[in-house]
């Protein structure tokens, strides 16, 4: 019996592999897990039927006349190095890039990190936060001083209110969202802003079905209304914030009534909501990627910042602003500086003394510039710039906007190099492809959503000839010519530790022993925080920053007259790679959908069952309808695991100007019966 965590979602939940014959033949729950406390939803459950898939990649592949064949390890490293080397020599560093995973360990996401900057000499490095939580690490920092969670999942037992704001709990954090659900039952009130009626909300007091992209007028309204009723925290303001006026000088037009206008929500459902929150000692407020997915991410985390400080919910027992993740470890991969723009910790690439730290622990010269992000790197693939391009454990075909633009992006490289689980989208027109080891057959670290680093412990062997991602990349590294010397996971992390302040008095060791520590840990006695900010924010005070309302960058039209939205499905996860090959869940969701309002429906003959067609800007794709009431009238719901009915092939790629993120919550769309 093997205890590990969890690979799907970032809740970090216990799991013991029963292991017999050299394969893992049974799941069961950690039962004294003290975040899912004996418990496992359905992927949980089933988190070991993809590992023994006859799909996994288990020798290195080639492409050689068009085709990728099998070949020997020493063939295939050689050949991707000699492909980064060329590039390297004939367009710089810069012509070269990596992506990481964030469903990798905290050790695989260290040595990818260090790969691209000290091997590659190239900042150059991003993974999937990218299109999920970008503008969270942006808004929070700005706002204080941090850009993670701030409190515990263990807080919902201990909150007077829970706002969940553009986050489908139950669907994609399901322990959480069961947490969330029996707090309600207890008696705390529930309010769900969502433009879907998901379960949560059709359980929630208040439900505030917003239009798309309109999260920061249904904030500015509720701030109104607070400071127009004395609802604020005068005293936590005076003594913990900053710009308290300009602040509420900015809120002026905001009142109930306009917010309503703009939002498509009652004025009187915004004061109730916010009477409610403001109302309650402690408030827990959660958001997810109906948050960050828009132009106006990074400016919607600063609105809901603004929220949980002028009602002195920072810092607090029971309260916080909490950006829920969505993969296991992405994290994990963001504090490991798998970023363009900051070493692990969140140390900026750009200042010249945390550059000259690194350089010394490496011996090696460090770019200084930011590099390119993941989306930045495609659009330069496309442009001949990039010529060779590493993505380890990502499938950016299915999951990043516009997927026919990434995968001609992609086919314009020179050389593209993955390291996968089993052929995804993307590895099916990669150059080589290393047959990568999951969750299962590696030891190492995550780190979950509440900041809690979690141990990941070999429980079988991986398949064939697949390696952990830091082996491959320490063995590519030598046939670079620069060993990075990395040797075991306990000695990466160890590395890491000791160049990141925030995760300083970590190790392996002491991990195995406490069973997970929250971040900042920065001595070997210290506990670990479970809640960040509560003797003050991180940066001082918590600044205030007024944010206005932003459209979305695509609206409805006569020849698009609907809007798009994406989201996901609980017995699904990602781009579908490891999900999609567990037979029970599969058997639950087994192909794309569209969802559809009963009026949208009729007005263009299609019943739920009938295949449809939805057409955007960048493309098509073909699918079949789902009539209901889950989406208001003038919206479709697709999810985004399927590859043959992806959204993203319509999906908008304009961005966050702060944080990059592209726009996949919201585009125009015309849908058709086929």
């Amino acid at each position: 019996m093997t205890t590990t965590t969890c690979p799907f979602c970032a809740v970090g939940c216990g799991l013991v592999l029963d292991v017999a014959g050299g394969r893992v033949a049974g799941v069961a729950p950690e039962r004294a897990h003290p975040v899912s406390r004996g418990q496992l939803c359905a992927k949980g459950w089933n988190a070991a039927q993809f590992l023994a898939s006859p799909e996994r990649l288990t020798r290195p592949l080639l492409r050689r006349n068009g085709r990728l064949e099998p070949v020997p390890w020493d063939v295939a490293l050689a050949t991707a190095a000699a492909a980064l080397a060329t590039a390297r020599r004939e367009g710089g560093s810069d012509a070269v890039g990596v992506v990481a995973s964030a469903r990798a360990t905290n050790e695989d996401a260290f040595a990818a990190m260090k790969f691209a900057r000290a091997v590659l000499g190239t900042n150059n490095v991003d993974h999937c936060a990218r299109v999920c939580h970008a503008p969270s690490v942006a808004g929070l920092r700005r706002t204080l001083g941090s850009g993670a969670m701030t409190n515990p999942i263990a807080d919902v037992d201990e909150t007077d209110c829970l706002l969940v704001v553009g986050a489908d709990v139950t669907e994609n954090h399901a322990i959480l969202g069961a947490r969330i659900l029996a707090a309600h039952e207890r008696g705390v009130p529930l309010l769900v802003v969502d433009p879907r009626r998901t379960r949560l909300a059709r359980a929630a007091d208040v439900h505030a079905q917003i239009r798309l992209g309109t999260d920061i007028a249904f904030v500015n309204g509720m701030l109104h209304a607070i400071f127009a009723h004395g609802w604020e925290d005068g005293a936590y303001l005076d003594a913990r914030c900053e710009n308290v006026d300009a602040l509420r000088s900015s809120l002026a037009r905001w009142t109930p009534d306009e917010a309503a206008r703009v939002t498509g929500v009652p004025a009187a459902t915004i004061v109730d909501a916010a009477r409610l929150y403001a109302a309650s000692r402690r408030g827990w407020l959660a958001y997810g990627l109906g948050v960050t997915q828009h132009v106006s991410g990074t400016e919607t985390v600063i609105a809901l910042s603004n929220l949980a400080l002028v009602t002195g919910n920072v810092g607090v027992v029971g309260g916080g602003v909490n950006p829920l993740r969505g993969q296991n470890n992405v994290q994990g991969a963001c504090d490991m500086g798998a970023l363009p723009d900051v070493y692990p910790g969140y140390q900026p690439v750009d200042d010249p003394a945390v550059r000259r730290r690194f350089e010394s622990a490496w011996g090696v010269a460090l770019p200084s510039a930011p590099g390119l992000t993941s989306l930045a790197m495609q659009h330069a693939a496309y442009d001949g710039r990039l010529k060779t391009l590493l993505v380890i454990g990502e499938d950016p075909v299915v999951t990043d906007p516009g997927g026919r633009f990434v995968a001609r992006a992609l086919g314009r490289l020179d050389c593209l190099i993955v390291a996968e689980l089993f052929l995804t989208e993307t590895a099916k027109i990669a150059d080589v492809v290393f047959p990568a080891a999951s969750f299962a057959e590696k030891d190492g670290t995550f780190t979950s959503t509440e900041r809690r680093v979690q141990r990941v412990r070999r429980a079988v062997a991986p398949p064939g000839e697949a390696w952990s991602d830091w082996e491959m990349l320490e063995a590519l590294a030598m046939r670079c010519g620069r060993p990075m010397g990395l040797r075991d996971p306990a000695g990466v992390f160890a590395e890491m530790a000791a160049l990141t302040p925030i995760y300083g008095g970590m190790s392996h060791a002491r991990l195995e022993a406490s069973g997970g520590l929250c971040w900042p840990c920065p001595t070997a006695t210290h506990p670990g925080t479970p809640r960040l900010h509560e003797a003050g924010c991180v940066r001082g005070r918590g600044r205030l920053i007024p944010v206005d309302q932003t459209p979305p960058a695509e609206l409805p039209d006569a020849e698009y007259p609907l809007q798009l939205t994406t989201f996901r499905l609980h017995h699904q996860y990602g781009s579908g790679s490891m999900t999609r090959r567990a037979p029970l869940l599969e058997r639950e969701n087994p192909r794309g959908l569209v969802w559809i309002h009963a009026s949208d429906a009729a007005r263009r003959r299609i019943t739920t069952g009938a295949p449809v067609r939805v057409r955007s800007r960048r493309g098509e794709v073909t699918t079949r309808a789902v009539v209901s009431d889950d989406v208001p009238p003038g919206v479709v719901a697709m999810p985004y695991h399927f590859a043959e009915a992806s959204p993203n092939l319509v999906t908008n790629d304009a961005l966050d100007p702060i944080a990059r993120m592209p726009e996949l919550k919201v585009c125009a769309v015309a849908v058709e019966a086929c």
